[in-house]
């Protein structure tokens, strides 16, 4: 089967950052389904991974964790899927990625794929919907109320893909008022696009942009990148007993200004479940089955944004370039082989 792969961790501007290969195809078994991939998306895990893992020598790692597909064979243990049923995921870190023609992948971190967008679009939605989704209802509670708090959460990097898809959740399934940061005129027209209440630039002081909205401390703050830069204005501007929810990887962070506050600060890694199977494991592919649902209702719609043609080691060190230069707006997704 075509892949693409790397066989030395490093940056993305070497010709050989990623390069087109041939494997085998894989067989399933257990658990598995294999898949036959119609389309995928780029997400910064992916290029961070292919920056700094280094394959097993002589081996050339397979990455990228977004895809849409067909299944057409499944292990002896599968009860909730089908060959020829339409699927979509995030995939597992421990394991081979998307970007190949057939990829084996877990059921219980499966949903059922939307009927109503293509699969393209379908594709840029299945970790960054994790991502948000996770964050906000299993780690940040937002429908548990903060006391004395606004009903309002701020999302610091609104017109990213996580913060492009969370907006849509909350807009649909909470009644919180959501602030969303950007700083260009077009990543500010598309966060309003998208449900955000209120717009505030990133690149200035946070707090006095809050107080001067008038709705009060929000209860929430998730921060989707540079959270250690972010940290002592979130300290600052959140409502006491609030609750801070990160993804990013700040190589330090100083949590002692929360602690007059009481805020409680909560990680979302949406692969933490795949890798220690946790006994709620089946909850991601419940999640994806849920939004499959809201696209085909047309409560949501997709992030794609970038089109960057089929899926080869060419079109992909694009996108990852794109994606690492850090103006890339909503998702980037590549279609076929």
């Amino acid at each position: 089967m075509k892949a693409i792969g790397y066989y030395a961790a490093g940056s993305v501007d070497r010709d050989d950052a990623l390069v087109d290969i041939e494997l085998e195809t894989p067989v399933a078994t257990g658990h598995d389904l294999l898949v036959k991939i119609a389309a995928v998306s780029v997400n910064p895990v992916d290029y961070k991974i292919r920056e700094s893992r280094e394959p097993a020598a002589g081996e050339a790692a397979v990455i990228g964790w977004d895809a849409v597909g067909e299944v057409v064979a499944i292990g002896d243990k599968v009860t909730a899927f089908a060959p020829g049923d339409k699927v979509w995921y995030a995939g597992d870190l421990t394991r081979a990625g998307t970007n190949s023609e057939f990829h084996l992948v877990d059921e219980r971190i499966v949903g059922h794929a939307p009927r109503s967008v293509a699969a393209h679009e379908a594709a840029a939605l299945p970790l960054t919907t994790l991502t948000g989704f996770e964050m906000l209802f299993d780690r940040l509670r937002v429908t548990e109320p903060v006391p004395g708090a606004a009903r309002a959460i701020l999302i610091i990097g609104g017109a990213g893909g996580v913060g492009s898809i969370t907006i849509q959740l909350l807009r649909e399934l909470t009644d919180l008022t959501i602030i969303a940061t950007a700083s260009r005129p077009q990543t500010r027209e598309w966060v309003k696009s998208l449900g955000a209440h209120h717009v505030i630039d990133h690149s200035q002081p946070l707090p006095a942009q809050i107080e001067a909205l008038g709705i009060g401390a929000p209860a929430f703050v998730f921060s989707t990148n540079f959270s250690e830069h972010y940290a002592p204005q979130v300290a600052e501007l959140i409502a006491p007993q609030g609750r801070f929810g990160m993804i990013d990887d700040p190589e330090t962070l100083d949590v002692v200004p929360f602690k007059p506050k009481a805020v409680s600060i909560h990680w979302e890694l949406m692969f933490t479940r795949s890798l220690f199977t946790t006994a709620d494991i089946t909850r991601q592919g419940e999640i994806l089955t849920k939004v499959a649902g809201l696209l085909d209702t047309g409560r949501i719609t997709s992030t794609a944004t970038e089109t960057f043609g089929t899926i080869n080691a060419e079109n992909l060190k694009r996108a990852h370039a794109l994606l690492e230069s850090g103006k890339a707006r909503g998702k980037i997704v590549l279609e076929g082989f």
